[in-house]
């Protein structure tokens, strides 16, 4: 019995780890020479925390939401960028809603 109950715990510990996870957003610094100003854009992405402990595209959302607004206008890449977040409560799940904002541009060959 003491063994089963190491590991039912051993596997709650391991999922709760690999559900803490997730890719950095990348903001590299370019010299002005590098690029040109596409303008202005703006997207966002949502994350539910299901009963506070299982997350659903929650880990991700940062990145979603830049690949997006970069994909809007056509870039490469996104400069002067600003995150906002905000969450919302149900029941049985939280939600959190990230809106990145910036300059997307196109990066020039560079020889």
């Amino acid at each position: 019995m003491k063994y089963l109950s190491k590991v039912v715990a051993g596997a709650l510990a391991g999922l709760v780890l690999a559900g803490c996870s997730s890719a950095p957003m990348n903001t590299r610094q370019y010299d002005s020479n590098q690029y040109t100003v596409l303008g202005h854009s703006e997207a966002s992405a949502t994350g539910l925390m299901l009963f506070g402990v299982i997350p659903i595209r929650q880990n991700s959302r940062f990145v979603r939401a830049q690949d997006e607004a970069i994909k809007a206008k056509g870039g490469d890449a996104m400069i002067n960028t600003q995150v906002q977040e905000r969450w919302f409560w149900a029941w049985v799940l939280n939600g959190y809603t990230t809106q990145v904002s910036g300059d997307v541009i196109k990066l020039k060959n560079v020889q």
